[in-house]
C-alpha cells in the first residue's frame, strides 16, 4: 500500500483553510448581531445593516455545512 502524501497534505491544508474561514464568517455574523443590539439600545446607527450582515454570514455558514453534507452522503450524488 502506498500513500500519496502530497494529496493528503492538500486535503489537510484545504480543510484547515475552510475551517478558519467558516469560523471567521460566523464571528462576523455574531458581530452583526452585536451591532444590531448596540443600535437598538443606543438609539443610533442602523440595526438593519447589522441584521443583514448577520443573516448573510449565517447563510454562508449554513451553505458550507450543507455542501459538506452533500459531499459526505453518497445518496445525494
Amino acid at each position: 500500500m502506498e500513500l500519496d502524501w502530497s494529496a493528503l497534505g492538500q486535503v489537510a491544508a484545504v480543510s484547515l483553510g475552510v475551517t478558519v474561514a467558516v469560523v471567521v464568517v460566523f464571528a462576523l455574523g455574531v458581530l452583526g448581531l452585536s451591532r444590531k443590539e448596540d443600535a437598538r439600545q443606543g438609539g443610533g446607527g442602523s440595526s438593519a445593516l447589522g441584521r443583514a450582515q448577520a443573516a448573510l454570514c449565517f447563510l454562508a455558514c449554513a451553505a458550507v455545512v450543507a455542501y459538506g453534507i452533500y459531499l459526505i452522503v453518497p445518496q445525494f450524488h
